[in-house]
């Protein structure tokens, strides 16, 4: 046994944890079968832009613990998410607030406000909602819900809003005032120099083998450490002997343009079932100011997203968190309990979606619980 522990993944959870681990004077390696670090949230230079390759990541945290930790491995602008909603040309606000309100509506009041959502959600006659439908009208009215949810969520999950369960839409932000600060976090930015600059610093002094696929040399693998921690997709590490667990899939399509402006905006929502693609992201914007900041770069790099089903050999995004899913993850956790030199972890790890301060918060939980304080 060469090292204390081998991390699968250099993604945010594995390179948390080995970090907290060398800091106690423990033996690390980090292997990733992908051919760089910092995992799905891996940003690369692109005409001097930070490309968001595997789809955006604004980090926002109310947790000051967890700022404190991150912010000793960069220093973070002052990004604030705004979206846009594109439906068929028509441009509102995202999160619903008075700005989208008014332009639906007409309205210039909240109380005015209040009462077209309220006098759509009676017309509907939803008293408890059984499905995202439901719980979309009942929030903002059938208006709101036809052009600016139903069509988005569609193409993001594949499947008809009421088929879906209410629980995804519950933390959808209504606003009867004209913040527009979608995550209302009180720590949120983007790190300057581009998150795998951060991850980099966080994984200092620790040895990384890149292109290393864990699952087809495990047995190899297992003999270097004592003890191993997982953060790939929990049914793979069982061979899906229970079979797979569901998520969704984003394809990207990113080009390069010769304008130093496309969309004026990070991230553009296209909420009409139309248009093949969820959103278009717009990356030179996470970084530099709305001003005349970012046009001294001429060109821009922008990705269109489209939200696809995901099949075994594809990148899972996004667990398809429903009940038959659910209860089959719990098969598979009561298997993981049994593997005694294994910690399970992260996204994948524990088929979850996580926000990345709350990978963060689990990795450094984890590490203390086994490291110690």
């Amino acid at each position: 046994m060469k090292y204390d522990y081998l991390v699968v993944g250099a993604g945010l959870y594995g390179a948390v944890f080995a970090h907290e681990a060398k800091k106690k004077g423990k033996s690390v390696l980090v292997i990733d079968k992908r051919p760089h670090i910092a995992g799905n949230v891996y940003t690369e230079d692109v005409e001097k832009i930070h490309v968001h390759k595997y789809g955006a990541h604004i980090f926002h945290t109310n947790n000051k613990k967890v700022w404190d930790y991150i912010t000793r491995f960069a220093e973070f602008n002052r990004f604030t998410n705004s979206p846009v909603a594109n439906y068929k040309g028509e441009l509102y606000s995202l999160p619903f607030n008075m700005y989208t309100f008014n332009k639906m509506w007409n309205v210039t009041t909240p109380q005015e406000a209040a009462a077209k959502i309220e006098e759509q959600r009676k017309a509907a006659g939803i008293t408890e909602p059984k499905n995202l439908e439901e719980q979309a009208v009942s929030l903002v009215g059938t208006d709101i819900y036809e052009k600016l949810v139903k069509g988005y969520t569609q193409k993001q999950w594949g499947r008809e809003c009421s088929e879906l369960p209410a629980f995804i839409i519950k933390r959808l932000p209504v606003r009867l005032t004209f913040d527009n600060n979608y995550f209302n976090a009180l720590y949120q930015g983007i790190p300057k120099g581009g998150y795998t600059k951060m991850v980099a610093k966080i994984l200092e002094g620790i040895e990384v083998r890149l292109g290393t696929d864990y699952l087809e040399n495990k047995e190899e693998l297992d003999l270097l450490a004592e003890k191993v921690v997982y953060t790939g997709p929990i049914d793979a590490y069982f061979e899906y002997r229970l079979g797979a667990l569901e998520y969704r899939s984003v394809r990207f399509e990113t080009e390069v343009l010769d304008t130093p402006n496309f969309q004026g905006n990070a991230a553009v929502n296209y909420t009409d079932v139309e248009t093949p693609w969820t959103r278009i992201i717009e990356h030179k914007w996470f970084e530099f100011g709305k001003d005349d900041e970012g046009n001294d770069i001429p060109k821009t790099v922008i990705s269109r997203e489209y939200s696809s089903e995901w099949k075994v050999g594809d990148e899972p995004y996004y667990p398809v968190n429903d009940e038959k899913n659910g209860l089959l993850y719990e098969k598979y956790r009561e298997l993981a309990a049994q593997e005694k030199n294994v910690i399970f972890g992260g996204r994948l790890g524990e088929y979850k979606y996580y926000d990345m301060d709350a990978v963060i918060a689990a990795a450094l939980e984890m590490s203390e619980k086994e490291l110690g304080n």
